[in-house]
This record gives structure tokens, sequence and C-alpha cells, in this order.
């Protein structure tokens, strides 16, 4: 599929499912990002998640976000229970021109539905040359380090940093051992998963899917990633005044539908510090690429964008299991 094919499908399957225009927009520009970046399990896959979120009834299909500024550099999005990304949106510009006087603004948003990855969200501040850190909890489905019963989201950190003339440095990972959607992926496919990224319903480890679905997830790094989550839990929960994963998953009540609950977006501009050594500083900071590059290691990102570059001239490949569900959905049938 070309895409805009991917665009012009995931517009299609959400304005079916009832969401407004502009939301349909704006999650599918996220979609298209997740296919374009070779990173299927936040590509179409997703539609599948959002329009089971919108037939339980706990999304907003047509939420006005209302943005607000509770302090001079700070910005508060409440996105009336839609799904977040129209929310970052509306969002956006404000965080952008408070950074820049400030120095550094943060954007909190709240009463939004997450199912996606964040890095479109820190990439775009990149794009304005600040740096970015975004933070988000879930739904409870990770247990921490040393118990099997669930606490944490997978709760995602992304950080992105501007560099001029190239592609920005991001990097989006999930403080669990892995996406919950790489192992629906895996459950769709039929194919066990490592016995390390979770346990069954339980406590004992498990290289079932669907178990671990049903059972709890790991965090990544033992008691590093665990304490990164908790971190989440606090930064992007009750600090803005939201929901935490438990809580989140306590309001679903077993519906089904995506974690409801807070995002935190801190934009930081390297002119507040550097004032006219803005260029020689990032200069220096490329020096660090470099020599993480010329001794043959991987630069977080680089993946995505070699990725990128291939599909913007072919196009991407979708399961054909998957795109069978999808223009089912897109017909008004059930996937």
């Amino acid at each position: 599929m070309t895409l805009d094919e991917v665009r012009t499908l995931s517009r299609g399957v959400l304005s079916g499912a009832g969401l407004s225009a502009d939301h349909a927009a704006a999650v599918a520009e996220t979609l298209v990002a997740g296919e374009r970046d070779g990173c299927g399990s936040h590509g179409v896959y997703r539609l599948l998640v959002a329009t089971r979120s919108i037939a339980t009834g706990r999304v907003s299909k047509d939420a006005v976000p209302v943005v607000s500024e509770p302090a001079q550099a700070l910005v508060r999005v409440d996105g009336g229970g839609g799904f977040a990304q129209l929310a970052f949106e509306r969002g956006k510009p404000l965080l952008v021109e408070k950074a820049r006087k400030f120095g550094i603004a943060a954007l909190a948003l709240n009463n939004v539905v997450h199912f996606a990855a964040l890095w479109p969200e820190v990439e775009a501040l990149t794009e304005q040359g600040l740096v970015a850190l975004a933070f988000t909890p879930s739904h409870a489905w990770v247990a921490p380090a040393g118990g099997t019963e669930p606490v944490f989201g997978t709760n995602p950190i992304a950080f992105g940093w501007p560099r001029p003339g190239r592609e920005p440095f991001v990097f989006d990972f999930a403080t669990s051992a892995v996406a919950r959607g790489e192992i629906e992926l895996h459950r769709r496919a039929g194919k066990p998963v490592p016995d390390d990224w979770g346990y069954d319903a339980d406590g004992n480890p498990t290289t079932d899917a669907a178990a671990v679905l049903s059972g709890a997830m790991r965090t990544f790094g033992g008691h590093k990633g665990s304490a990164l989550a908790a971190m989440v839990e606090l930064i992007a929960g009750p600090l803005i005044g939201d929901m935490t994963s438990k809580e989140s998953m306590a309001a679903d009540d077993g519906a089904g539908g995506s974690p409801l609950g807070g995002e935190l977006v801190l934009a930081i501009d390297p002119a507040g510090f550097l004032g006219a050594g803005v260029a020689e500083h990032l200069t220096r900071a490329e020096a660090m690429f470099e020599a993480i590059e010329t001794q043959g290691a991987r630069l977080p990102g680089s993946r995505r964008y070699a990725a990128r570059r291939r599909s913007l001239v072919e196009g991407v490949r979708v399961p054909a299991s998957l795109h069978a569900d999808l223009m089912a959905l897109a017909q008004g049938g059930k996937a």
C-alpha cells in the first residue's frame, strides 16, 4: 500500500466508526507514521484497537479539546474524553510559544484516550528546534519488579533532540519489556513470546501470548524499568491531576477500551540556555552521535528513518489477514 492509501483507509475506518473528521484526521496521521517508520505494532493494526475503544463507548467521538493556561509556562488541554492526538495538536502551538518565551514549558493533556506511539509528538516539537520529552500511563497491565500482579501501564517515555539539517534523534520506548501491541501481534499470528515478557494469570512465566495478555507483563531491566514506570505514573498522573494506570483500568470497568488519562509533554528551547551559542553547542552534540555510529553501534531511531526512506518510495506491506479485517471494518463489518 502507498502511504496515501494507508491514510485514506485509516480515515475511512475511523470515520465509519463514528469519529468526527478532525479526530479521524489526527489519529490517522499517527497510524500512518507507524507504518511509514516500519513499526507494525503501532501502525494500522491499531485501527482494531481504536474502533474497539469507540465501540465500547469509552471514547468521545466528537470531543472539542479546551486549551487553558494554569501558569505562565504551562499549558493544559482538557481532551473531553477524546483521543489524545487532536488534544496535542490544539495545545502544541501554545506550548511552542511558551517554550520560546520562557526557555522551558510543559503541556498537560487531561482526560484523553491513548492507544498509540508518542514519537510523532516529540518529533513534531523537534521540527520547531525544541528538545522534547513525553510521558503517559496506560491501563494496569504490567507487574512491578519482584511482583506478578499488574500495577503499572506500559508507561512509555519519548525523547526528541533536534539535529539541524538531518533527522532528529528520537526514541520512544515502553517501560514494559515490550509494547503490548507486539504481544497482540504474536497472539494473532499464533506465535509464542519469550518467557521473560510476562506472566499468566497465576503468576507463572509463560510463552503463551494470550496468557500474558490476560495475566501481567514485565518491566524491562528489572528494578530500573520498574522505577521508571513508577515515575511515569506520578508525573503524568497525580502531578497533572489525572489517573494512574490502576485507576484507568478501574474506570474502564471491563469494557475493553483504551486507557483514559493524562500525558505530560516537556519542551525546552536550547536558545534559552545558550543564546547565540546554540549552533556551536548543537555541533558539539553531533560529535557524540558520530562517536556512537563510527564504532558500528546503532543510534536509536535509525531503523525507523531507514524504514521511512524506503516506505516513502516503495510503500508498505500490510499482512493479508490484517488487511482483510480492516476492509471488513471499512465496509461496516466487524474484524
